[in-house]
């Protein structure tokens, strides 16, 4: 394997060439994640770290009050999403 030292991209095909099924199946997804420009700028996001206002947290106190009120009428998810053109295996 010394030409593998000198070409990263070869040394990958052999490694991968020596794995089983199932751990070709997860490195795929990992290279899809990381091909992927969406995963790769959440992936790159700066963590949030601004503190949350007092507005904020008596929005969240304020609508967690009304669903404790109203019990099974907030608006489904898939509904949500269906307003987007969009199915629930669509965001997975």
């Amino acid at each position: 394997m010394s030409s593998t030292a000198t070409n990263p991209r070869q040394q990958a095909h052999e490694l991968i060439d020596r794995m089983a099924p199932s751990q070709v199946f997860a490195v795929v997804g990992l290279l899809q994640t990381m091909l992927d420009p969406v995963s790769r700028a959440i992936a790159n996001a700066p963590f949030d770290d601004e503190p949350e206002t007092e507005n904020e947290r008596q929005a969240v106190a304020a609508s967690k009050a009304w669903m404790a009120e109203h019990p099974g009428q907030g608006i489904p998810h898939d509904e949500i999403l269906a307003e987007f053109g969009l199915a629930s295996q669509d965001v997975r």
